[in-house]
């Protein structure tokens, strides 16, 4: 079992989806993303206790300070921000009136994180998310995520996932 900790405060995990799920502008526009993150994190601080970022979605687990409870302002400027700048993309008329350019879904999905094991669960999902996708056969392989981190700390093995190179090919021999 992993050595995770779960911190203080309202912890949540999230699912955060481009508009056009054929784009890459998620990882074209990494360190854009990066950027615009860290500023919303020095405006309104949180934690992430874990995050992964997809051509077309990204995850994350954050936990707020001791009774704050408004993540959703934190989406609005990071998805405001990373929007910002870039071109518009194709939009409805509703888009076109609240001055949206089109470049994330309105929506995220939002979970609770219950207890420990479900902490421990959604951890391990994103970090094994680029392996799901299958952009990457091992969890090491993907850059833009927080499973280096883990690592780093001692709480996750850098072999961490296996190798699906290793499996492929086995079933039903």
């Amino acid at each position: 079992m992993s050595r995770y900790r779960r911190a203080r405060g309202q912890m949540s995990f999230f699912t955060v989806v481009p508009a056009d799920r054929s784009s890459t502008l998620l990882v074209d526009q990494a360190d854009r993303l990066r950027r615009i993150y860290r500023t919303v994190f020095q405006r309104q601080p949180f934690e992430t206790v874990a995050i992964c970022i997809l051509p077309d979605h990204l995850h994350a687990i954050w936990t707020l300070p001791e009774g704050d409870v408004d993540f959703p302002s934190r989406w609005n400027l990071i998805k405001g921000g990373f929007s910002r700048g870039l071109e518009p993309q194709a939009r409805s008329a509703s888009k076109l009136l609240k001055r949206e350019k089109g470049i994330w879904q309105r929506r995220y999905w939002e979970h609770a994180i219950r207890d420990e094991a479900d902490l421990e669960r959604h951890i391990d999902y994103i970090h094994f998310n680029p392996v799901k996708h299958g952009l990457v056969t091992r969890v090491r392989d993907w850059t833009l995520s927080s499973f280096h981190r883990y690592v780093e700390q001692g709480i996750l093995p850098a072999d961490w996932g296996g190798d699906m190179r290793d499996i492929a090919g086995h079933f039903g021999k």
